[in-house]
């Protein structure tokens, strides 16, 4: 907060200073005024004491996040994986028939010529 002399005139100004304000006489202007924030300001106060189980929480909610990087970016990969292989599958298709019509041109071809040599044959 920037102002040190702070009006709290209701429950809101009570909540932007609880949320803002570590000054002990805000802090005790606030649970006079609002005494359901002494047992929120307790909590605080309790975990603020304790740095070893803060730590131990932000280490758990960064291993969390790390595992769901990691799926995340597992997902992301067999995304495109997948995708990878309907194209691979697709263009082996397309050189599947390619195949096929060449070997009916190679076919045609050999008709072709074995008529040629049949009519040649003939005069």
């Amino acid at each position: 907060m920037q102002y040190k002399d702070i009006k709290i005139q209701n429950r809101q100004d009570a909540w932007l200073a609880f949320l803002g304000s570590d000054d002990p006489e805000i802090i005790i202007d606030i649970i006079e005024r609002y005494p359901d924030f002494k047992e929120m300001y307790q909590q605080v106060y309790d975990i603020c004491r304790n740095i070893e189980e803060v730590m131990g929480m932000f280490s758990k909610e960064l291993l969390e996040m790390d595992r769901n990087t990691v799926e995340l970016m597992i997902d992301e990969m067999q995304d495109e994986i997948k995708q990878q292989k309907e194209t691979i599958q697709e263009k082996d298709e397309v050189l599947q028939q390619k195949d096929s019509e060449l070997q009916e041109m190679q076919q045609k071809i050999k008709e072709l010529q074995e008529e040629l040599e049949r009519t040649k044959g003939l005069k």
